[in-house]
């Protein structure tokens, strides 16, 4: 029995990280507009790799350190996933809306599988295939 429910429990665990990884990052985006909304300023999002960061009053603004960021400001993804962008960086206002869209690709390096996550100009962030 357990020679057949390893590769399901293999998949299942790989497909969990990646969705884990998407979720994680779609956290990430919703406290950076609240950034921007509770400070009512932009709070614009960086990525490079695994790490996020957010600057208030722009791209070229002050690193936000709060809960959850390391001492440079950034917040490094779990379980070793990857995060690329396909537009330029969000930039969420005041209001809580987006000034650009965006879409953020997550990507389970060990198994090459990819969702999405995206920013809609409403503010909206929603994770999907």
């Amino acid at each position: 029995m357990s020679v057949l429910a390893t590769p399901m429990f293999l998949s299942y665990h790989q497909a969990a990280r990646l969705k884990a990884g998407a979720q994680e990052l779609a956290t990430l985006l919703n406290q950076a507009r609240q950034v921007a909304i509770t400070r009512n300023t932009t709070a614009c999002v960086l990525q490079a790799g695994n790490k996020i960061s957010f600057r208030t009053g722009g791209c070229g603004g002050t690193v936000w350190t709060g809960s959850g960021s390391d001492a440079t400001g950034s917040f490094a993804l779990t379980d070793d996933v990857r995060v690329s962008a396909a537009t330029a960086n969000v930039v969420f206002t005041h209001l809580g809306t987006a000034t650009t869209a965006g879409i953020y690709t997550v990507l389970n390096p060990s198994t090459n599988r990819t969702m999405r996550v995206t920013v809609a100009l409403s503010g909206r962030i929603t994770i999907g295939p």
